[in-house]
């Protein structure tokens, strides 16, 4: 059925425009119930429970459905809700759409009203309808709604009607539910202690007022792990002026959330500051401890030069909260029977949250999930309500889904919908998959990995030529043939964006059946590949590149070590072995080449555990070992992806999937020349060739490691590398490789990046047709918005989980001295390397309780003086390691100061605690 609206509106140039709305209004969609006569038994999407389950409600005893409004949906959608309940809300809502139910706005109507009226009309419709189809089971259906306005209109149209709350509190058979309700009202759960700590918000109108005139600016909020009382601002647009504003003191700060989108007001240059140089972590102060914040707010003044100064200013009103539930603890109240306890988050960055729950014994010491609902202006902390309890810290599961949720990695196992576009088993390559392919199964292929790999998504060849040349070629695994776009595998892969590798698990971003099989180009089976293959001279000169879709057979299936092995044995020179000294000399000419024209080669300390095999705890820790072979298939990887970086963008200008690296801002590197200097060596970051050749020239006799250690700190300077689409950026350039164009296209097992940049080489070379979404520039934008999100969120997760693990590995150790490197020094702290575990802590000088020693911070040189003792950037000091576990919430790798002595600071060097006899045991690798 059709209803129109015609009116007529005044145009800008005085004319009249006569405009008409259209409702289409269906009659065919059926109420869900199974076996409805009066509908047909037909409905789309998931039906209705002929019987829904019993929820043991004391206000309405009658079996019932639930139907929410907007308010209640979208607020309590955390909420654990019995099944056959909640589960059926998608389907009651659908009628709203149907001829029976649809409401016009009446006259004078706000659109608000008309949208509760049309609810209360679906929820009498659905309970007469229920009627028909159910008189002997007294079927009904339950509105909830906090609109109090809302609920009375409901009660007089006799339409069954309640509150969340009330409900919830009827289940009498899970009293807990209540704890799970969101706190809808700042006023309603303010703290008692009337005095306001924050100023108040400014409305949407007036920030959008003002960031339209230039008065205030729009931004995202980034919190200071380091520094609960400091932030930084990312102000959003294209201007290069005032990019990232500082904020510091918990009233500026404004109860703004990490990743707020914020309004901030720029201060005057008189009141700019300096980033802060101390170490603040929240301990849990209280509304009355005022003057002890205001303390610690003074720690962050220092007296800088003026060029240390940064834009400074303050939150004045929040335009999107990007809140999400925050996995962490509960610190359970110290008053007895209390019911009000604070949750600290796992993550630093995010305030601690003040909860109301019946369950604190039960909870305290696991693991739980909470939601942030409200923070009022006269609250130190924010309100919020416990969602769930996801186990004991410390156990491995746990603290594994802990991180795997802070990081927004998805996780769960994939859903039959994505498995069914899976190729049926047994798999094998028909004249089908042969059309416009190649066959290179008689060419001497081997793959190179770390050990344990078995996603292996390349493989490579070299072979001399009749004409003296040398042909060269890189096979990676065609996920592209077994992943369609649009399907329900493909839309899941675009999710997940990203394999995550933790340091006992692999997340992957497809199923096993292609990451670990079809599409893993393991030896001596038939594999479907894309290969990009070179004539080269003898000088690693590329005569000819192309491209063709092929299927290969791997010869070998080696790690770095086997390969390493082949090539500088004297017995072995079988073809892989030819092959792969053949790609290994290459690979160096290579190598010098990107080098000399200005590409960066720099550090980062990296470590494997070798895990017990049967309890899986980690037994031994040592940085990674890199080999020649590591550096060969690096070498032609990198060749590879700016080849096809080239063909893409010549022939798709506008919507090549690229890969650029920003250069750095010249502050970036400050803290880099001033700790050279210190070590009296100069290095110039003007271009990335002066970079890179100063980084070789500082070298030192007496202090070898002081090269790795410049190259360290060089690699915390850079910027983060990212997808762009080449139709919406200029800038294509990759300063750490000093290459004008790369691309992503050798590892579409785990990323997706690649499976795009695979895809528009297909349709580049013949190979495959296109689609639209392909050749949309904003849809290519918005996939790498998505990609560049979810990598971040990979390395995080990638980290955290050897931060865990070395805390394991530290647990059964107890005590052990080792010697260290500085990397930064703070006004109250001094962070330090070890390399021997690649491992990174902070060594603090300042401890409750105890009498504070005289500290000198200065950030010219910079130095930290502490009683008579200067330390600068990379001194070599020894520390003491050890587990600290007296924060369950936050236990962490403590170091001590053993040398230099200093009285009243640094500690014996006794390891009694310390096990030297630790058992044989067998030993498993796995790839990080």
């Amino acid at each position: 059925m059709l209803k129109s609206k015609t009116f007529l509106k005044k145009t800008r140039a005085g004319g009249v425009m006569k405009i008409v709305r259209e409702h289409y209004l269906r009659d065919d969609i059926g109420c869900g119930a199974p076996g409805c006569a009066a509908c047909g038994g037909a409905h789309e999407g998931p039906a209705l429970e002929p019987q829904p389950q019993d929820p043991a409600s004391s206000l309405c005893p009658r079996p019932h459905y639930l139907l929410p409004d907007t308010n209640v949906l979208l607020h309590q959608i955390v909420s654990a809700w019995r099944p056959g309940t909640w589960a059926s809300v998608a389907s009651s809502l659908r009628p709203l759409g149907s001829l029976e139910t649809y409401v016009e706005q009446e006259q004078g109507e706000n659109a608000n009203d008309r949208n509760d009226r049309a609810i209360r009309v679906a929820a009498k419709w659905y309970n007469e309808h229920l009627k028909k189809i159910s008189a002997e089971n007294q079927l009904q259906v339950i509105f909830i709604t906090n609109d109090r306005k809302n609920k009375e209109k409901a009660v007089e149209e006799g339409i069954p009607a309640f509150t969340c709350e009330e409900y919830v509190k009827s289940l009498t058979a899970n009293p807990e539910l209540i704890d799970r309700l969101a706190c809808l009202s700042d006023k309603g759960n303010e703290i008692e202690s009337g005095k306001v700590l924050f100023s108040e918000h400014l409305p949407l109108s007036k920030l959008q007022q003002g960031i339209k005139s230039g008065t205030y600016l729009q931004g995202t909020f980034r919190a200071s792990r380091e520094n609960y009382l400091e932030a930084t601002v990312w102000i959003h647009g294209d201007t290069e002026e005032n990019k990232e504003i500082i904020i510091q003191g918990l009233k500026h700060l404004n109860r703004a959330v990490h990743e707020d989108i914020v309004a901030v007001e720029l201060f005057p240059k008189s009141q700019w500051v300096a980033p802060s140089s101390v170490v603040l972590h929240d301990e849990g102060l209280n509304e009355d401890d005022v003057e002890k914040e205001e303390e610690r707010e003074q720690m962050l003044k220092t007296a800088v030069s003026e060029k240390m100064l940064k834009p400074t200013g303050r939150v004045i009103g929040i335009i999107k909260r990007n809140w999400r539930p925050y996995c962490g603890m509960l610190s359970k109240s110290d008053i007895k029977e209390s019911r009000r306890h604070l949750f600290t988050p796992a993550d630093k960055r995010i305030p601690r949250i003040r909860i109301e729950t019946r369950q604190a014994s039960t909870l305290e010491g696991r693991r739980i999930i909470v939601a942030i609902d409200g923070w009022p202006r006269n609250s130190r902390y924010p309100n919020g309500h416990f969602v769930k309890n996801l186990g004991d810290v410390g156990e491995k599961e746990t603290e594994t889904e802990v991180l795997l949720l802070e990081h927004d990695v998805p996780h769960q196992p994939f859903s039959q919908a994505v498995l069914s576009f899976l190729p049926k088993m047994p798999w094998s390559i028909t004249e089908k998959d042969m059309k416009n392919r190649e066959d290179l199964r008689h060419l001497c292929v081997c793959s190179v990995d770390p050990p344990g790999c078995t996603d292996i998504d390349d493989a490579l060849h070299c072979r001399e030529l009749e004409n003296g040349n040398l042909e060269v070629g890189v096979h990676i695994a065609d996920v592209s043939h077994f992943i369609r776009p649009g399907n329900a595998l493909d839309q899941e892969s675009a999710r997940r964006g990203t394999t995550v590798y933790l340091c006992e698990k692999r997340i992957d971003m497809v199923p096993e059946l292609l990451s670990s099989n079809l599409c893993s180009l393991r030896s001596n089976v038939d594999r479907l590949a894309f290969s990009c293959i070179w004539e080269m001279n003898h000088n690693a000169e590329i005569l000819k590149t192309r491209f063709t879709k092929s299927v290969i057979n791997s010869k070998a299936s080696l790690t770095y070590a086997e390969a390493q092995m082949r090539i500088d044995s004297a017995t072995m020179n079988d073809d892989i072995t030819t092959s792969l000294r053949g790609l290994n000399k290459l690979a160096k000419i290579l190598k010098k080449r990107r080098i000399e024209k200005g590409a960066l080669t720099l550090s980062s300390p990296e470590v494997r555990f070798h895990i017990d095999s049967e309890t899986h705890d980690p037994i031994d820790l040592q940085t990674k070992e890199l080999r020649e072979t590591n550096s060969m298939v690096e070498e032609f990887m990198l060749l590879a992806n700016i080849s096809v970086a080239k063909k893409i963008h010549e022939e798709f200008s506008e919507h090549a999937l690229l890969r650029k690296h920003p250069a750095p801002p010249p502050s970036n590197y400050e803290i880099l020349v001033k700790a050279a200097k210190s070590k009296n060596l100069e290095i110039k970051t003007d271009t990335a060739k002066s970079l890179a050749d100063s980084l070789d020239r500082a070298e030192s006799p007496t202090f070898p490691y002081l090269n790795t250690l410049l190259r360290i700190l060089a690699t915390r300077c850079m910027m983060q590398a990212v997808y762009f689409c080449s139709g919406m950026d200029n800038d294509f350039h990759h300063y750490g490789l000093a290459s004008p164009i790369y691309t992503h296209f050798t590892s579409p097992i785990r990323r997706y990046a690649d499976i795009i940049v695979h895809r528009l080489l297909a349709v580049a070379v013949g190979a495959d047709c296109t689609y639209p979404e392909l050749t949309d520039k904003h849809k290519l934008a918005d996939i790498c918005k998505n990609l560049n999100f979810r990598h971040k969120m990979a390395q995080y997760a990638q980290r955290a989980s050897v931060a865990f693990h070395t805390q394991l590995f530290f647990k059964s150790r107890g005590i052990i001295s080792e010697e260290a490197y500085i990397l930064f020094v703070r006004k109250n702290a001094i962070v330090v390397l070890i390399p021997k575990y690649g491992l990174e802590g902070t060594v603090f000088f300042e401890e409750k309780d105890k009498p504070k020693p005289r500290l000198i911070y200065d950030d010219e040189i910079p130095s930290l003086t502490i009683e008579d003792t200067v330390f600068h950037i990379f001194d070599k000091v020894k520390v003491k390691i050890m587990l600290d576990s007296s924060n369950l919430q936050h236990q962490k790798i403590r170091m001590s100061l053993v040398e230099p002595q200093i009285p009243g600071i640094s500690i014996s060097t006794d390891n009694s605690n310390m096990d030297l006899n630790e058992p044989e045991r067998k030993k498993t690798k796995l790839k990080k």
